[in-house]
Formats: C-alpha cells, structure tokens, sequence
C-alpha cells in the first residue's frame, strides 16, 4: 500500500460549512472519488485511520462530518474506547443527531459531497463509491438512489435500520439504484435481524440491483469500529477485502 496524505477540508453545502476528513495517495496523481458515510458516533480519528487504508490501496476518500449543523467534529463527547454497555448515556447524545438526519437534509448534504468531489483535483472523473457503517449504511443506500448517476458502487457494513414500515425506508428506494450492491451484515444485530436481511434482498432482487449480501456469523453490530467493543479484527479484514473488490470492479475502468 501506498503512503497517504489526510488534512481536514470544508465543504460546502446548502445548510452552511461541512467540516471533512480528506486523504489520497501521496503520489501527485488522480484516483477514483470514494465518499465515506460515517456511523452513529461521529466523524474522529478512528474513521480517519479508516479512509486512509482506503485511500492507500488507490482512492481519494472524503469522510465528511454528518452533524455539522450541530458543530465541527467532535461534535459527541466520546470516550477514547467506546463501550456503550458501560456507557448507555452516549446514545442520548447520538439518537438525537441521527434522527435529524432527513431525507431531504440527506440529499441536500450528498449533493454537495459529490460535487465537491467531482471539483478536487485529487479525484479522476467519473462515478464514485460510497461506504457506510451502521446508519451510514443507510445513508449510503439512500444516497445512491437519489444520485444513480453518480454513484457506481455502494457497500455497506453492520447497517440499519434498512427495512422499516414509514415512508423513508431504504428498502423503498432502491428500484432507482444503479450501482452495484455489497451488503456484510453482523450476525450478532438486532438492528438488522434475519427478517430484515431477507426483507432487504427481496426488495435489491425485485428493483434487478446487482447485489451480494453476507452476514459475518458472530461479529457484533460495529464490528469494524477499531475503538469500539465491538470491534472484530477478523470481521474488519473481510470488510477491507470485500470492499475495494467491490470498488476496484465498478470504479476503475
């Protein structure tokens, strides 16, 4: 893997100024766009260790900041090593940022993030990735269907809620959808148990998205959160393999 080069940018959007976490290659040329979409805890230094192993294997990734409309980040105040079993009060904080996530604020932040993609210097034209981690696996769905022609590759990891009865469920959205699919769910979840896996897939294979679906048997929900108690190593690696196969097969052309 190659040396990278991470310093926080600005993005602009509708709503303000999106404060973001961008790393590449450090090699003077481009690579393909690939945007994270952060899980529930927020953007921090885990998720940057985590885009610059993406970013070293020939992406240029944007982690942007979800909450912004509520500070920079660190917008929670995070322990260094997350246990929310010692720590129950920490979904306090995060229930509430989550759930002022909107569909429509989704598209209006998205938007930017692509653009401001399409615009950098460090990013080859053309479509990019996108990868979420638990509710950013949400995002992620919803963001390639209201971008199709954009986006060319979603994954997403320990991810939910994806199936649920209100008008905004991802499984909804997805007949729009024209990038490939790559969906690892924990086995361990309840966020996303068996009934809504099969619920997903029936909705991915109804809509004719290219998919693949796994569940890791036996990681927990966050198993790719190195500062997290959930976290699995075994889990993490599958995930970076699954990963930039997925993106090595729609982004580089």
């Amino acid at each position: 893997m190659t040396t990278t080069h991470g310093i926080s940018v600005d993005v602009r959007t509708p709503d303000g100024v999106a404060d973001a976490y961008l790393t590449h290659p450090d090699d003077g040329a481009t690579h393909p766009g690939v945007l994270v979409m952060q899980d529930g805890f927020g953007l921090r230094p885990s998720l940057h260790a985590l885009a610059d192993r993406i970013a070293a294997n020939g992406y240029t990734v944007l982690v942007p900041n979800a909450y912004y409309r509520h500070g920079r980040a660190p917008v929670l105040d995070l322990p260094d090593f997350i246990d929310p079993a010692r720590r129950p009060e920490i979904f306090e904080q995060v229930f509430p940022l989550i759930r002022g996530l909107t569909p429509e604020l989704l598209r209006s932040d998205v938007g930017a993030y692509l653009t401001w993609l399409a615009t950098s210097p460090q990013v080859t034209a053309g479509k990019v990735g996108i990868t979420g981690y638990c509710m950013g696996a949400r995002l992620a769905v919803l963001a390639a269907a209201m971008f199709p022609d954009r986006v060319a590759a979603v994954a997403g990891f320990h991810g939910g809620p994806l199936v649920t009865d209100t008008a905004d469920s991802p499984h909804l959205a997805v007949a729009d959808i024209t990038a490939e699919l790559y969906f690892a769910h924990a086995g361990e979840d309840h966020h996303m148990t068996p009934e809504h896996i099969a619920g997903f897939d029936k909705a991915l294979e109804a809509a004719g998205v290219r998919h693949r679906t796994e569940v890791y048997e036996g990681a927990e929900h966050g198993y790719t959160q190195a500062d997290t108690s959930a976290y699995d190593v075994d889990a993490d690696e599958r995930h970076y393999r699954e990963l930039l196969a997925l993106f090595d097969r729609n982004l580089r052309t």
